[in-house]
């Protein structure tokens, strides 16, 4: 549709304006204001007059200046491309961008979000006359080493299609006819390699499917204690300073996820330049190459155009659809939705909107809950399967947990990885309190874990969960009448608890053995230091002295095993099992006698 001029502006009250003598427009409509072609989007309809929320800074529009009407929603632009790019909140890329107007973004610049000058191999997979749906993979395009860009057909179509023309084997621009189709009517319609599709409406798929299968991290908190289906919801709230950021980092870089999307949703400046810095030199562990080649980054910083700031996590989900209707796992990382709420509530507060609890709009939890209701481990359209998992950073002020967009959240999603104050201060990270935080995953990847742990895993946790437990009543008693009131099976109780948490819990990123830990050597090293408590308590009970038990050489190896056992060698970890078993048997023999 052409665009045509919809209004004037009336009134300006920072990015949202108020539009007169409406002509012809639609709700959501995708619109330009002035002859700076500033991109807005209009937000609210009342007779002759609209609300237009612009998503660039303001500056320059003054009343009386024309509004232009796209005749279309706010959308993101899918094709080959993306994967690698770094985008702002409303999907503009900004490498482009610099090289155009140097280090700050000028105002109404139009970049395709995937260039058209590029070209891609294009493999065709179909045929002429085959009968094709909505959804379908008719081609593929290598975009990097690691991904194949499956080409679809767009959603939008409906009926069986049939193919009538179909381009050969070789290099084509995202924009060329690479095939044309034919609906029941007979009508006729050429496909490219790109696809056009509204943020906030969610991308159609055949039928949801049960979450069985884990997202693997790699940080065993969270691998062993509290898992993440794929397709799967989380929420990672904590204060200023806990390590929101660098456990999103590291679950970026680790997981077993095919796609990543990470958007930084008003973070500040200094801690999105150390991500475009540091993801293009962070190595795959599974392929050995760039982390950007599976990567895509959404850079809205805290400085940046508030309104963009709240497009940009429908932005990131769109796409993150986009590659699950081609059949990959994608994991989204948000950082953080507080940002975002706080842009709601700006922009609510600007629109003299009603507003409800601390400021927020009433709409708070609606918003929240439309953005993770479209994860999920879905069957495609095309026919095969794929998932978003969504993990979104909540960074509430003063680490108040009580607060609405942390509570709000807590509804929609069904993991909870609660950062705590106290851990992060005693370095130990990831500071994931055990005590805090929850996973409703845990009886779906049940039958997962306990294939790949010889039917030990939920035993194993449950025994764990239950230790950590105790060990909370007894410090309490600790507290009030010390250690040495408990007797030598409390206090053991205590003494493996404290080996739980520096041997297994904590993880050192930097460390090139520990920042990793594979499904085998969680299991193992779970195994060995429940041994431990199993061995140790039974020797206590027959007299054998607490402190002979800790001084064990054994113990001490144990201690160090996630430093110095590796990913590859986790068969290590049996060795260290053996060596247990002989010192206890030992130490025992010494007092039956």
């Amino acid at each position: 549709m052409q665009e045509r001029i919809v209004g004037k502006v009336k009134r300006v009250n920072g990015p949202v304006l108020t539009i007169s003598g409406i002509t012809d427009a639609m709700m959501m409509e995708l619109v330009h204001v002035s002859d700076m072609r500033i991109v807005g989007e209009i937000v609210k309809l009342d007779g002759d007059r609209a609300t237009v929320q612009v998503y660039e800074d303001a500056t320059g529009i003054a009343p009386g200046d024309n509004v232009y009407g796209s005749g279309m929603s706010l959308s993101v632009e899918l094709g080959p491309g993306l994967i690698g790019n770094i985008y702002d909140g409303i999907q503009r890329p900004l490498e482009e961008i610099r090289t155009l107007s140097g280090d700050f973004i000028g105002k109404g610049i139009e970049v395709p979000a995937v260039s058209h000058d590029k070209l891609w191999h294009f493999v065709p997979s179909a045929e002429v006359g085959s009968k094709i749906s909505r959804g379908s993979v008719f081609g593929t395009v290598q975009e990097t080493e690691r991904v194949e860009h499956r080409i679809m057909v767009p959603p939008a179509f409906k009926g069986e299609l049939t193919i009538t023309s179909i381009a050969a084997e070789g290099d084509y621009k995202v924009t060329d006819t690479i095939a044309q189709i034919e609906d029941e009517s007979g009508k006729s319609y050429p496909l490219t390699m790109i696809q056009h599709w509204p943020i906030r409406v969610p991308r159609p798929v055949a039928d949801h499917l049960d979450l069985k299968v884990p997202l693997i991290t790699g940080l065993r908190v969270i691998d062993t204690l509290f898992p993440l289906s794929k397709g799967g919801t989380v929420a990672i709230p904590g204060g200023f300073g806990t390590g929101k950021t660098m456990t999103q980092h590291s679950i970026a870089q680790w997981c077993d996820a095919d796609i990543i999307v990470y958007i930084g949703c008003g973070e500040r400046g200094n801690e999105m330049t150390d991500v475009l810095r540091e993801f293009p030199n962070l190595i795959d562990p599974r392929t050995g190459l760039s982390l950007m080649q599976r990567t895509v980054l959404i850079a809205n910083t805290s400085n940046m155009p508030v309104s963009a700031r709240e497009a940009s996590i429908y932005t990131g989900i769109t796409m993150a659809e986009y590659y699950r209707d081609m059949g990959y796992n994608v994991a989204i990382m948000a950082d953080s939705t507080s940002r975002w709420a706080e842009a709601l509530r700006e922009l609510s507060g600007r629109m003299e909107e009603m507003p409800a609890e601390e400021g927020f709009p009433a709409y708070l939890p609606t918003r929240i809950a439309q953005f993770y209701e479209r994860a999920g481990h879905m069957k495609t359209l095309s026919g095969g399967d794929g998932s978003v998992s969504v993990i979104g950073a909540v960074s509430p002020p003063g680490g108040d947990f009580s607060e609405p967009v942390t509570q709000h959240t807590k509804r929609f999603v069904r993991a909870f990885w609660g950062l705590d104050r106290s851990l992060a201060s005693a370095r130990h990270y990831p500071a994931i309190s055990w005590l805090d935080s929850y996973s409703e995953y845990v009886d779906e990847v049940r039958d997962w874990w306990n294939g790949h742990s010889q039917d030990k895993w939920s035993e194993n946790r449950r025994r764990i969960m239950e230790l950590l437990q105790k060990e909370v009543r007894l410090q309490q008693i600790v507290k009030l009448v010390g250690p040495d009131a408990l007797p030598d099976s409390q206090n053991f109780i205590l003494e493996v608890c404290s080996l739980f948490k520096t041997a297994f819990l904590q993880q050192n990123a930097f460390d090139d053995i520990d920042r990793y830990c594979s499904v085998e050597k969680q299991v193992k090293m779970l195994g060995v230091i429940l041994h431990y408590y199993d061995l140790g308590s039974e020797a206590i009970s027959k007299g054998v002295p607490l402190v002979k038990v800790r001084r064990l050489q054994v113990v001490q190896d144990i201690a160090k095993m996630r430093f110095t056992v590796s990913n590859d060698s986790a068969d290590d970890i049996d060795k260290l099992e053996l060596k247990l078993e002989r010192s206890m048997m030992q130490l025992g023999s010494l007092y039956d006698e």
